[in-house]
């Protein structure tokens, strides 16, 4: 399909949903400037400039939109000066009085960032910008106070205006404007102009006649009321004369007022240089290519050219940007340094880390319910079940919960024809005991502690079960055939959007259906998603919390592991605790160390700080890190291979080195070691075994050469089960065969028959398949994660098409990528959500957003949205507004570019040529729709669209330690906006609230909507939905809940439900 045509069938297809098609029509962009400069000059918005002299408290501006207050108020000095500012933004006041600003009573530094309005320096002045509507104050700072300031509007308000600026679209009276300005002050007042004559005003003005015309007696009128009282005050008539020579902008007084007036440049700090017009936010390490739209040419600081402002040290030095140093996790590296880890190198290069990866083996874990495939992919078993937890050519292992607990009952590992079973705090290989090394012709099997097992074998896969306090299971995937490992876990391709491969070869979008494709035998009840104790669930919240604690004792992991997915799952263990709620802690927190430990870093005792301390039997001792190389009696037999393994270091109990673990389960020094034998085990000393005379000495056997196996051989006897008969079914074409289980009597069906999802006996050629809990007839198609899959002999044969990719935001920060990775980021900057420009590349498109906070801060009520296409237009969507902004060099008459329509509640951007569709519902949701063209081709909050969700966090090759470190990472340096650094979200801050949100949301995960579970996942959406609606009595309540059903129902509609 053409991206055209792509784009009107997704088009229709949001139409048939949310209503018909409407053309939308674009405003340009219309800004209203006040300002007041000198002693008491004012610009109005509209209408002449008046000077007012005035030590008395005067409105500037004052107005009331959507039930916010905006007002400024200005007090000038016996100086002249402004010496006191009072901004009010939304009940918010900000202070500007001595050099310093005072955000409600508390002075703050630079840049500053609150839900309501960001402050930050612009060129060589200050501005503070309104996050409610487009607002902005602007002000000079120099000895003695503020010297000029201006209010900018980029949109005309349909509220009545006071204060000197007056209004938007009349010009008021000079008289009137001061008189209904003023505030009530007996101390002030206001003073008639005075005007004498001043050499300097009639110098300058005699050069302005040809340029001003008829108001050149107007401004020399107002230079003389200015500069009276003030002549020898650069800062007082300096401002004017600036002011005037820009409005003759092509005369020779604007190139040479300065020398004219004898107003002296601007001094900068460091290395330095004033620029008359330059970039408002100067090129730094941190940010060396400021985007050039996002800023207007100012009065500014900036460093010679090829150099860059080294923002990462104080005094102000300019330096190549080839040595900027770089920063990770709090430390600074400088250029060409390097950091590395146990799976990635990073250089420092330029102030940008280049990334490659180690050899690492890709990793499946399953801990409890909790899975992690091959490639990344997170996800919760739906079903308390047997699984197929990985299958290959010659192995399969099956694991097998518990029919009255929350946990892994048993694992079934079948290596070619040899079976291992592993129970809780056991081991067993054919039905008998490995107590504590096992080799076989396929496999080594052995302990490495009190709690962990470790298995290598000759055919690739190597795993490693914890076996208490729970089983959990870690795979190792072979380096080679990774396309024919199935199962929970993946297939080890990188790619996880193929993650959730069913038994019958199709992708299901959700992981309940495909789980149970991979289930065997019956199952034994629903594994609960949500918290029905309230009281575990206050204590999981409480403690759980320590995961997140960024001075805390897993804070040195924090930059390698993000923690969310850690902590939710430590919260629902302890929920459904059927035991301790301590244990589900521990064990909870021991997955984050555990995962922490597999990247090389090594948390502290965090046992001992939370209360986890493992007891060990006997004499053994617990570590973090133990290893078995020589730590048993049976290794002083021989050379202990087990030193040869590279093993991942455990924690659990053990023997401390230079002792050694006996058959009673003791530490002993080596000289108390018994001896095994086939038959048994001998004490230290004389003994005799079979007729033969030994010495058991240091835990080795020495007997006499008349034994009775001759030529050095000895009897090994071993036990054989029976294979089970396995019903042939049209799933048994893709199930595992030959698992070791006892006969059963039952019903099959004939030979060269199966058993189809019917219950009826067909042929191969006949047998059905299944696809998100439908069956299918054999040769019918259905289409999946844009693959059209044709039913044959039950498998899916499947036929791939290039995908396009769905970004999206909603309510307070709830992303998921194109590669379906979901994660929370709520900041208060302007942020990339897409963009092309990556790696060095030169982009030719992005989309940036920007939180419009609600009356009640915490919360969003909607989005800014700027859509730009390089060298073209920029789009900016805003208060249910497009507003266009025509780049310099292009006309806007090519209509084909771009197209705007209404879709019901939704605005649509298309643009075609790009295969790039915007959709927005005009407050928090954001769509982005890109054609698979763009795959491996973007980055931004969206990720990298390269099917693999794993590295979306991930800025220049490097993974990110968080969802709230990502998210700054794409903080858009222009204007400067200081990083999030505490991300709480509404149930986090409202937790009275959250039974109200989890009762209302249940209907994501009920009957209304159970028809589209097997096709989308509701977890994400109902965890959102949660979050969005945990604000009781806050006006975005509704609209948050509302949004997040929104999100479900749509994503269910897309695949056809």
């Amino acid at each position: 399909m053409t991206t055209q045509r792509w784009i009107l069938a997704f088009c229709l297809s949001l139409a048939s949903v949310f209503g018909t098609v409407e053309l939308f029509k674009t405003k340009e962009i219309q800004t209203y400037t006040c300002r007041t400069f000198g002693s008491g000059i004012v610009q109005p918005f509209k209408g002449e400039s008046y000077y007012v002299r005035s030590d008395c408290p005067f409105k500037l501006t004052s107005f009331n939109v959507n039930r916010g207050e905006y007002s400024v108020t200005i007090r000038r000095g016996h100086n002249g000066l402004l010496v006191q500012v009072e901004i009010i933004v939304n009940k918010v006041t900000t202070l500007l009085q001595n050099g310093h600003i005072l955000v409600q009573n508390n002075s703050v530094s630079l840049p500053y960032d609150h839900t309501y309005q960001h402050i930050f320096k612009y060129g060589i002045y200050t501005r503070l910008r309104s996050s409610l509507l487009p607002f902005t104050v602007t002000w000079h700072n120099v000895h003695g106070g503020i010297n000029s300031l201006w209010v900018t509007l980029e949109s005309e308000l349909c509220t009545d205006m006071c204060g000197l600026c007056g209004k938007q679209n009349v010009a008021g009276h000079r008289d009137e404007l001061i008189r209904e300005s003023k505030l009530h002050d007996h101390r002030c007042k206001i003073r008639d102009p005075v005007l004498q004559k001043n050499h300097i005003c009639r110098r300058f003005f005699l050069k302005t006649k040809n340029c001003l015309q008829d108001n050149n007696s107007h401004y020399h009128r107002l230079c003389k009321e200015n500069i009276c009282g003030f002549e020898n005050s650069q800062s007082i008539f300096c401002p004017f004369f600036q002011e005037v020579a820009s409005q003759c902008n092509q005369s020779r007084i604007n190139r040479f007022w300065r020398r004219l007036t004898r107003c002296a440049k601007p001094r900068c700090p460091g290395d330095l240089i004033y620029e008359k017009k330059g970039p408002a936010f100067i090129p730094s390490c941190s940010n060396p290519n400021p985007a050039p739209f996002y800023q207007e040419l100012t009065e500014t600081c900036a460093c010679p050219n090829g150099k860059v402002l080294n923002n990462c040290e104080k005094g102000y030095r300019c330096i190549p940007k080839s040595s900027c140093s770089c920063e990770f996790a709090g430390k600074t590296y400088g250029n060409g340094e390097i950091r590395s880890s146990r799976c990635q190198s990073c250089t420092c290069d330029g102030g940008k880390w280049r990334c490659s990866e180690n050899f690492c083996h890709r990793r499946c874990v399953i801990e409890g319910q909790f899975v992690t495939t091959f490639d990344g992919k997170q996800y919760v078993l739906p079903n308390k079940c047997l699984y197929v937890a990985s299958k290959g050519p010659n192995w399969i292992i099956i694991i097998e919960f518990s029919q009255k607990k929350l946990h892994i009952r048993k694992v079934t590992v079948q290596l070619m024809e040899e079976l291992f079973v592993f129970k809780k705090n056991k081991v067993l290989f054919d039905g008998q005991e490995i107590p504590e090394f096992h080799f076989s012709g396929h496999a080594q099997v052995y302990w490495v502690s009190s709690m962990f097992v470790q298995v290598h074998t000759t055919i690739g896969i190597n795993f490693q079960i914890q076996l208490s306090p729970e089983i959990h299971l870690f795979i190792d995937a072979p380096d080679t055939s990774n396309d024919k490992i199935k199962g929970l876990c993946g297939n080890s391709n990188s790619d996880t959007t193929d993650d959730f491969t069913t038994n019958s070869g199709i992708i299901e979008n959700s992981a309940k259906p495909f789980a149970m494709s991979w289930s065997l035998l019956n199952c034994f009840g629903n594994i609960p998603t949500t918290c029905t104790n309230l009281e575990n669930e206050n204590y999981a919240h409480e403690k759980c919390a320590v995961l997140n604690q960024p001075t805390g004792i897993f804070a040195k992991c924090h930059p390698h592991i993000p923690t969310d997915y850690y902590y939710t799952a430590c919260i629902q263990r302890i929920c459904n605790s059927a035991g301790s709620r301590r244990q589900g802690l521990c064990i909870g927190l021991a997955s984050y160390a555990k995962a922490c430990a597999g990247v090389g870093v090594v948390i502290g005792d965090w046992r001992r700080i939370t209360g986890c301390d493992l007891k060990c039997q006997k004499n053994q001792e617990f570590s973090y890190s133990m290893h078995i190389c020589n730590r048993t009696c049976n290794s002083l037999t021989g050379h202990d291979i087990r030193c040869d393994m590279n093993d991942d270091a455990v924690e659990g109990c053990g023997c401390p080195e230079g002792t050694h673990l006996n058959q009673g389960q003791t530490c002993c020094p080596k000289e108390e070691c018994g001896c095994i034998y086939y038959g048994g085990i001998a004490a230290p000393g004389p003994v005799v075994i079979a007729g033969q005379k030994c010495d058991c000495k240091n835990g080795v056997l020495n007997c006499l050469p008349n034994c009775d196996c001759r030529n050095g051989k000895v009897c090994v006897s071993c036990s054989e089960g029976q294979h089970k008969r396995v019903q042939k079914t049209c799933d048994y074409i893709s199930k595992p065969k030959g698992t070791r289980e006892n006969c059963k009597s039952g019903c099959y069906c004939p030979d060269h028959q199966y058993e189809d999802h019917h219950g009826n006996c067909v042929s191969l050629d006949d047998c059905t398949c299944v696809f998100s809990g439908k069956a299918f007839k054999a040769g019918q198609q259905v289409t999946s994660n844009c693959k059209t899959c044709t039913c044959y002999r039950g498998q899916w044969h499947c036929i791939e098409k290039p995908c396009p990719g769905q970004c999206q935001v909603y309510g307070n920060g709830h992303y998921q990528t194109f590669d379906s990775k979901w994660f929370r980021f709520s900041g208060q900057c302007l942020y990339t959500l897409v963009q092309d420009s990556c790696d060095m590349r030169r982009g030719t498109f992005s989309i940036r957003v920007e939180s419009v906070p609600c009356c009640e801060e915490v919360l969003t009520c909607s989005r800014n949205i700027i859509l730009d296409l390089k060298g073209q237009v920029t789009l900016t969507l805003r208060d249910m507004q497009v507003i266009r902004r025509l780049h310099e060099g292009w006309n806007g008459q090519d209509d084909s570019l771009y197209s705007i329509h209404t879709l019901g509640l939704y605005i649509v951007i298309s643009v075609p040529s790009k295969g790039i569709t915007l959709i927005w519902d005009k407050h928090t949701r954001i769509t982005v729709e890109l054609a698979g063209s763009w795959k491996n081709r973007v980055c931004g909050l969206c990720g990298n669209f390269d099917s693999n969700e794993m590295n979306d966090l991930s800025i220049s090759g490097s993974s990110v330690s968080s969802p709230m470190a990502f998210g700054n990472c794409w903080k858009v340096q222009t204007p400067p906006c200081s990083d999030v650094t505490t991300d709480i979200f509404p149930c986090e801050r409202n937790s009275y609230c959250a039974a109200w949100a989890q009762q209302r949301c249940l209907i994501l995960t009920g009957e209304t909507f159970s028809e589209c579970h097997l096709k989308v996942d509701p977890d994400p959406y109902y965890d959102a939905c949660v979050q969005e609606s945990c604000s009781c009595e806050s006006d975005g309540k509704f609209l948050g809940f509302c949004t997040a059903v929104a999100a479900y129902a749509q994503a269910a509609s897309s695949m056809c439900v």
